[in-house]
Parts: C-alpha cells; sequence; structure tokens
C-alpha cells in the first residue's frame, strides 16, 4: 500500500502478540510477549533530532507546555512559545526549511508534517518514531532511545557560523564544540524572545523606534557575555515578510499581499521604514556604550537584497560610515551575480542564504510540501550559484558563509571551493559526535 507521502508508510493498525510483528517493530522494542494495540499514522520528518523515538504528550492548545508534542496545523510566530517549550512538532503544512521550521532546527525540535486528513486524530500520548517516519497513537511498549550516528566532514570545515534561537544556544554550543568562531542570529527571533512587537513600535514614532533599538541592543548585550574569546555575533537586520509581521504585531494593520515571498520585505523593506534608523542608531549607541572594547565583537548583515545600489542606500538610510563593517545575504540570483560588486562596494563579509536561494533558483516554494520534491538542496543550478559565489568572495578577500543542513554538510565540502559552513546550532551538535544520555 502506498503511503499518502510518496514512501510505503501505510496507516497500521496492530492488535496482536508481538512475535507477530514485522521486523521493524521488533526493533523499535516494541511490546514483550504481551499483546499491543496501536495505530500508526506516516509522517515526513521536516526536522530531525537526535533522538530516533520518543514518547510524548500531545499539545493542541497553542500554549507552552513544557516537553509536549504541539499539534498545529501550520506554524507561525503567534506559537513562538509553544514551539521553544515542545520537544517535538507536528503539523499539516510547511516545508523542510521554512522561517519557524529553521527555528526549530536550531533548537534540536523535531517537526513532522502528516496528512491534514490525520491531524485532528492526534490526541492524548503519542510515540514519535523519527527513524521510521510515523506517529504512533496507544501503547506501544518500551520504545528504546536511538541516537543519529554523527556524520564525516566537520573536521575539514574551517569557519563555523552557528546559527542560533538565543544565548542558551551560545552556551551549549561552546560547552561542545568551542572553536566555533561566529554565531548568527536573526533580529526578528530575538523580538520573539523578548516579547517585542517591531512593526508596533516602529510606527508608534522615533522614540518608541529607539526604545525597540535599545531593548534588542540589550539581548545582543546577553548574548555577547557567552562568546568565549574570539567570536563574534553577527545579527541580521529585521526581515518581516507580511504575513510574518502580520503574526508579530498587535495595534497596527499590516497590507496583504498576495506573495509575500516576493514582496515588501529584506532591504527594500528596511530603505522604506522610515523610523528603523531610529531604532538601528539606538541599537549601536547602547552596544557601544555598554560593551565597550568588546562592541567590535557585534556586526550586522542586510537581508533579502540584489544589489550594489541598493546596498549603498541602505547604509545612506542606516547612517553607516565608510568603515562600519556590514555583511551582505546572497539569497537571490540576482545577488549571485552582485556577489564581486557588494564586495567592491565594501561588504565586509558574505552570507549564502541558501533557503530562499534555492526556492527562487528552482521556482519551487521552501514552505509548500506539494513541491517538496523539486526543491533540491544539491541541484546543479543551486551548486553553480554557491560556486560562483564563493569565487567572487574568495577574488575580493571577502569571507563566504555558505549555510548548510547537516545532511549536506559533506556534500557540500566535496563539491564547493569553501570550508566556511553556517549551521543550527542543534545540527552542529549532532555532526559533533553521539550524544551521552543518561543511564
Amino acid at each position: 500500500m502506498q503511503g499518502r507521502f510518496g514512501g510505503c508508510h501505510p496507516q497500521i493498525n496492530v492488535d496482536c502478540p508481538v512475535d507477530t510483528l514485522s521486523t521493524a517493530a521488533l526493533r523499535s522494542g516494541i511490546g514483550g510477549r504481551t499483546p499491543v494495540n496501536f495505530r500508526e499514522t506516516p509522517a515526513d520528518v521536516l526536522v530531525g533530532g537526535h533522538l530516533r523515538t520518543f514518547r510524548g504528550t500531545c499539545n493542541r492548545t497553542g500554549k507552552p507546555v513544557d516537553g509536549a508534542v504541539l499539534v498545529t496545523e501550520v506554524l507561525g510566530p503567534e506559537l513562538y512559545d509553544a514551539i521553544m517549550a515542545s520537544a517535538a512538532v507536528i503539523c499539516a503544512r510547511g516545508g523542510r526549511t521554512g522561517h519557524m521550521q529553521s527555528l526549530c532546527r536550531s533548537r534540536g525540535i523535531p517537526v513532522l508534517r502528516v496528512d491534514p486528513l490525520d491531524l485532528d486524530a492526534l490526541v492524548g500520548d503519542v510515540t514519535i518514531r523519527l527513524d521510521r517516519g510515523s506517529i504512533i497513537h496507544g501503547n506501544a511498549g518500551h520504545v528504546p532511545l536511538w541516537v543519529e550516528p554523527s556524520r564525516p566532514g566537520i573536521d575539514d570545515v574551517e569557519s563555523i557560523c552557528v546559527v542560533i534561537a538565543d544565548a542558551t544556544d551560545i552556551r551549549a554550543t561552546n560547552d561542545l564544540m568551542p572553536r566555533v568562531d561566529r554565531y548568527f542570529i536573526r533580529e526578528e527571533f530575538l523580538c520573539l524572545s523578548a516579547g517585542l512587537s517591531p512593526i508596533d513600535a516602529l510606527r508608534a514614532g522615533p522614540r518608541e523606534a529607539e526604545r525597540y533599538g535599545t531593548a534588542i541592543a540589550a539581548e545582543l548585550h546577553s548574548m555577547v557575555e557567552q562568546l568565549l574569546p574570539g567570536q563574534r555575533l553577527v545579527m541580521r537586520l529585521l526581515d518581516l515578510r507580511s504575513d510574518d509581521a502580520a503574526r508579530m504585531t498587535t495595534g497596527i494593520e499590516v497590507d496583504d499581499e498576495p506573495n509575500p515571498e516576493l514582496g515588501l520585505h529584506g532591504a527594500r523593506w528596511l530603505l522604506a521604514e522610515r523610523h528603523y534608523p531610529a531604532a538601528f542608531r539606538a541599537l549601536r549607541a547602547h552596544v557601544n556604550d555598554h560593551l565597550g572594547a568588546d562592541a567590535d565583537r557585534v556586526s550586522f548583515a542586510v537581508p533579502f537584497i540584489n544589489d550594489s545600489t541598493e546596498f549603498l542606500r541602505l547604509r545612506e538610510h542606516l547612517g553607516l560610515t565608510g568603515d562600519t563593517p556590514l555583511g551582505v545575504f546572497v539569497e537571490t540570483p540576482a545577488a549571485v551575480h552582485s556577489a564581486a560588486e557588494f564586495c567592491a562596494a565594501g561588504a565586509s563579509e558574505l552570507f549564502v542564504g541558501t533557503k530562499d536561494l534555492i526556492q527562487f533558483y528552482l521556482a519551487a516554494d521552501r514552505g509548500n510540501h506539494r513541491v517538496a520534491a523539486t526543491y533540491q538542496t544539491r541541484h546543479p543550478a543551486v551548486l553553480a550559484a554557491l560556486r560562483q559565489t564563493v569565487e567572487s568572495g574568495r577574488a575580493s578577500g571577502v569571507p563566504v558563509h555558505v549555510f548548510a543542513l547537516g545532511a549536506d554538510v559533506d556534500h557540500y565540502l566535496r563539491h564547493l571551493p569553501t570550508r566556511r559552513l553556517m549551521m543550527c546550532n542543534a545540527e552542529l551538535r549532532q555532526l559533533a559526535g553521539p550524544v551521552e544520555l543518561p543511564a
């Protein structure tokens, strides 16, 4: 029987002694010789984790419940607190590299997608099988904890920029792998962790915008305190699409756009936002005043930008002097072809955002599971774009960091002329070696 997601994952109903179960069920440790009664629902694993099998209780409230399995139709910023408290997430929509899926990846929170028709049945206790791509309802007996094996390649990386969600990720990573030289945080994730509504603040006038900038700087300050000597923190400037912005605001109506991915966000939004420069000035002033000599350990990068003209306009808009470093995110085909121009215009470093770049090169929405087969992280056109960007930076002496999913690290190291990678905190920890589990 063919499963809904293209693999052989039929929905299974079992009521029999364990010695009549399949080999896969026997390997899972289900039962002893007592009867078991469970139903298994197929799922696509969008985000993995180091534990391959574990149990949890379904949480359908949208509120944070520590250690629960969050069940929701779609992931959005309004579920931030619930996501961060969860041991796993089950949804019915979305792709591997959506924004909130990326947040889960940075924290090691598994995400599974089921058919919408199966979502309502997920209540009570469940056992999640990441190794099998399924969710078991009811009593599955004893299920051992499997550990994701380490993958080759991480020792060949010269420079690692780790994508994090908050200060605790810095501590956890440094305990495991102190040779990380950069940490990367999105401004919108800082807003979510601090309970800030950026649109409300920025549209309320320069004074509220300055308060917002100071609050963001305070979050950065707490993160810098966790850095080891020689480490830096890079903040990607605010990049809210209209759909995300609408869910992160309380008092401002956000204009609806027919295609937010290709709409007013990134550098084009920053250029149009009148009071963002006031927030950014307050942010930088707070960083300089409170960090002193450590202020140069914090730098910034521009999201979703096409060419050097936009880059220079944005520097002027933000009031940056020529010696103030500013990085660039290469996330569109236009930015790939402008990489050399970015370097000539003074970009301090380039960050290749492969999640967006892939969807634009292959015309496959990264959040749409219906085109998941088309969204290929190793497509020849994608690898050619990555190679061109790396070579442009190398020719100009500008560092280039390529974002890689854990499964692609070894492939990228073998096929691209780079040893500088970006990756999520949890995936780096998996690549660093097996996890020690308590007895």
